[in-house]
């Protein structure tokens, strides 16, 4: 009976956060092992299943960086990273964006679907949802110290968002499933971050909430223990004293333009935990980072 009463105390503590957040807009960036393990695919497709029954509208940006790799490395084509950016010519592109854009999301989509959700599937370049640029990477030459245009190919950085599309999609009760594919002023494809898509996405939709689903717990301090909350005007000390360091640099900054953008909180949370999403939305305490601009 204990059980049961505990059950009925969970639904209780949701209840407030269901009632806060229905018929607002949640966009998920999901990536990671969340991705690839089979439970954790099971459980993410009935959470955003029960996110869009209750009310709120879920909207996915997924990566793929894994499938992409395992995809090049079978066709022989090799690989080359720089300041953590896959170099994109034109044959890694096509395949980047058959995987993305093919495989990898059309398997969310069915996975969402097979459980009684009601997903569609996308890329940048449908109905130009997402125009991009390519993107300019710069570094310091050792021995001129004048900066110099690193050139990775067809990356790029999202430049406009048509969120028209996806409130469309919303009002008829589909869930959009973005792949971070976008398509330039004269047609040419750009692979972009799919964390930068999702914040961009998150922005331009005025979000409730935007959360980046991730391989570890969420943000740590110093003595590396999680750190619940940072208010985006603390980031540029966190960053300059080194709690703030690495990948996570640019998840943070993700988040901090997107709370610039309107939207109202963001978070940055461990996928690798079942359930992941909800216990971040509908718990007073929630399991990981969040990030916003906080009343002081």
């Amino acid at each position: 009976m204990q059980e049961l009463i505990n059950k009925a105390k969970v639904l209780m503590e949701a209840l407030p956060y269901i009632q806060r957040f229905r018929n607002q807009t949640i966009v998920i960036k999901y990536g990671g092992n969340a991705m690839v393990e089979e439970h954790l695919k099971e459980g993410f497709a009935r959470d955003v299943i029960l996110l869009k029954y209750i009310g709120l509208n879920p909207v996915i940006v997924h990566g793929g960086g894994p499938q992409i790799g395992k995809v090049l490395a079978a066709m022989g084509i090799t690989t080359e990273f720089v300041q953590g950016m896959r170099v994109t010519d034109a044959a890694t592109m096509d395949v980047v964006e058959m995987v993305l854009g093919g495989k990898v999301n059309k398997e969310i989509v069915a996975n969402i679907n097979r459980h009684g959700g009601r997903a569609v599937g996308l890329t940048g370049k449908d109905g130009h949802l997402l125009t991009a640029r390519k993107l300019e990477l710069t570094t310091m030459n050792p021995d001129t110290l004048t900066p110099e245009i690193i050139d990775v190919g067809m990356v790029g950085e999202v430049e406009t968002v048509r969120p028209e599309i996806l409130r469309a999609l919303e009002k008829e009760n589909f869930i959009p499933v973005i792949a971070p594919v976008g398509v330039g002023l004269n047609g040419e494809t750009y692979n972009i971050n799919a964390d930068l898509v999702a914040g961009r996405v998150a922005g331009a939709l005025k979000a409730e909430k935007l959360i980046l689903l991730t391989d570890i717990e969420g943000v740590k301090g110093k003595d590396g223990k999680l750190i619940s909350t940072i208010d985006i005007r603390r980031v540029p000390d966190l960053i300059n004293d080194g709690t703030i360091s690495g990948g996570m640099i640019p998840k943070v900054n993700c988040c901090v333009d997107a709370v610039e953008e309107g939207v109202i909180k963001t978070h940055i949370i461990d996928g690798r935990m079942e359930h992941a999403c909800l216990l971040e939305i509908f718990t007073d305490k929630g399991i990981g980072t969040a990030i916003a601009r906080f009343d002081q």
